[in-house]
């Protein structure tokens, strides 16, 4: 009865890619970005995540809309020797690469440390900064003295060991831990300090830069044993732009012989004895010239013998590897810890005399109640805008290729249901993220780069549009399939009928499920962060990492969300009850 079809029916079918078309064409095809381009540019973009705290890239306390943190200023101080402008990117850390890989940053600057597995498919600096890593404890557990005691089991259980997600300290923590303890990933720098200082772990590893710069707000805490490990933070360009590099190069070179590093470092209580081995690396005559930072590294770093720690001593001669050794092609040059059951299982220790000097930059203790709502409250609003123009925007196009795609199926050729079928089930079986990252990510591959805004709304109308399809799909089989006999036997089009007799009855029916899958896109729009967009969730989850007023954060954060969703529950109400649709409470 239904295979009829007239050519305004076939003239929506092509409607939802036709939408997509238009929104793809938003962005331009990528290209290349050499150091000539982000001169002619006159901007350096750069790609951080904010979400890890200090004393990296943190929001700033007078401003929370804007971000300070060492590794702010020494962008501004690489853009100012480039000639060009500092412009921050944000991204989550762990996709920094791809961020690169796709030409939306220049460079990768936020805590990335050197490795041969990253060096592999990204050209690095030479080294800015020379880091340890440091196991943390709560100060009221006796039984974390050392990092031994991490093997022992605890309750019966394992022990919990949290660490930075792609980090040299996860690299570490498994190296060490084997099958003794379990290894814990969190996005953020804080989360974990947090989870120890609340039971949730046993432990975690830390940069010393973290360590330093956040002590005073986890004073539940202590340092256990002296730092272990050496790294080496880099900034990461793509492969081949050699130019870009030896730019980079001479301008970490003029920042560390001018004093411009020292005083940035100093600035935020980084600064220590570590970073001496810095100058060692500039004057290495071989460096400039080399494609792989690698080598710079080893040929300046200090023989191993030259180590006075008794620490170090005692485990280079009980078969503890060697920062020399881990140098050499190891997976990361910051695994300090050997596998399990090594001769000796303690990771080699830093030489004693690395604490930094007095900060410039204090963190206060932990701020709480009004005065979260007084310094946060104005900048988690303006993040809720986001959302809701994301809502906005992507629902209504999510509404339309929805109708499109049900009428498709109902009455369209046989030929196109199939195609339309496979379209709903594959957008609702996978996961909305993994096609942001395709939008994102993967166009960018075949010359086509979407904006990261247009992404999230062409990301979530289509994800939507699969949902919606089948509620109107539902609500259009409810209209009895004599209208639709009746309306063709008076001599109307299919097309005529559909607009006129089965779609406004459909609509009646169907307002309740489509008002819930409006509020539930509210929510969803904090997927987006992803593809850098910051909007209400990430800005919580940003702030909270700086802050650790999580509860407070937390309140303020729902209450924006109720917010935007219980108005629209409202009109939907209204409009049911206009329109004769029976309605409860």
């Amino acid at each position: 009865m239904y295979e009829r079809s007239d050519p305004t029916i076939r003239g929506l079918y092509v409607a939802p890619w036709a939408c997509a078309a238009v929104l793809l064409g938003l962005g331009a095809p990528a290209r290349a970005d050499d150091l000539a381009d982000l001169k002619a540019r006159k901007q350096l973009q750069w790609g951080g995540d904010q979400e890890g705290g200090g004393p990296y890239i943190y929001p700033r306390e007078d401003k929370p809309d804007e971000v300070t943190g060492f590794e702010v200023d020494m962008a501004a101080k690489l853009a100012t020797y480039l000639g060009v402008e500092s412009v921050f990117i944000q991204s989550q850390w762990d996709r920094l690469p791809d961020m690169l890989r796709t030409h939306k940053v220049d460079v990768v600057l936020n805590g990335f440390e050197l490795s041969a597995a990253r060096t592999a498919v990204m050209d690095a600096t030479m080294p800015y900064f020379v880091y340890g890593l440091q196991l943390l404890c709560h100060k009221d557990d006796a039984r974390c003295a050392a990092w031994d005691d991490l093997k022992l089991p605890r309750d019966g259980n394992k022990p919990r060991i949290g660490v930075l997600t792609g980090s040299a300290a996860e690299d570490t923590a498994r190296a060490f831990c084997g099958e003794a303890c379990e290894v814990i990933t969190y996005d953020g720098g804080t989360d974990t300090m947090r989870e120890v200082e609340t039971g949730k772990l046993d432990a975690c590893v830390q940069d010393t830069p973290i360590w330093r710069f956040y002590a005073t707000r986890f004073p539940a805490l202590k340092a256990v044993a002296a730092p272990v490990g050496k790294g080496y933070y880099v900034m990461f360009v793509r492969k081949g732009e050699a130019k870009f590099v030896q730019a980079l190069n001479e301008a970490i070179v003029m920042m560390l012989k001018n004093g411009d590093l020292e005083r940035m470092y100093r600035k935020y209580g980084i600064w220590d004895d570590l970073q001496g081995e810095l100058a060692g690396i500039v004057a290495n005559a071989r460096f400039f010239g080399l494609e792989n930072a690698w080598a710079a590294v080893e040929a300046a770093a200090p023989a191993p013998a030259a180590r006075t720690d008794a620490a170090a001593t005692a485990g280079a001669a009980a078969g503890t590897p060697t920062d020399a050794a881990l140098l050499g092609g190891a997976a990361t040059a910051t695994t300090g810890p050997p596998p399990s059951g090594a001769a000796s299982s303690t990771p080699p220790a830093m030489p004693a005399s690395t604490m930094p000097t007095q900060a410039e930059v204090v963190v206060g203790g932990k701020i709480g109640g009004w005065e979260v709502v007084r310094k946060y409250g104005a900048i988690l609003t303006q993040s809720a805008g986001m959302t809701v123009v994301l809502a906005a925007l992507s629902f209504p196009l999510a509404i339309l290729l929805g109708m499109l795609v049900a009428v498709g199926r109902l009455y369209g050729p046989l030929w196109l249901r199939p195609i339309l079928t496979i379209y709903v089930e594959f957008l609702r079986g996978t996961p909305v993220m993994l096609q942001l990252y395709f939008i994102f990510f993967f166009l960018p591959e075949i010359g086509i780069a979407v904006p990261a805004f247009w992404t999230g709304v062409l990301g979530l109308a289509i994800n939507y549009s699969a949902y919606e399809s089948e509620i109107y799909r539902a609500g259009l089989q409810a209209i009895p399939p004599g209208q639709m006999e009746a309306a063709l036997s008076l001599g109307m089009s299919r097309a005529t009928a559909l607009r006129h007799i089965i779609v406004p009855q459909a609509f009646r029916i169907v307002i309740p499920p489509v008002v819930n899958d409006f509020i539930a896109l509210f929510k969803d729009t904090s997927v987006c962060s992803v593809v850098t967009i910051v909007e209400l969730t990430k800005r919580f989850s940003v702030l909270s990492m700086s802050t650790q007023a999580t509860v407070e954060l937390m309140v303020i954060t729902a209450v924006l969300y109720l917010l935007m969703s219980y108005p629209m529950s409202v009109v939907a109400r209204h409009i049911e009850k206009k329109l004769g649709v029976a309605t409860f409470a």
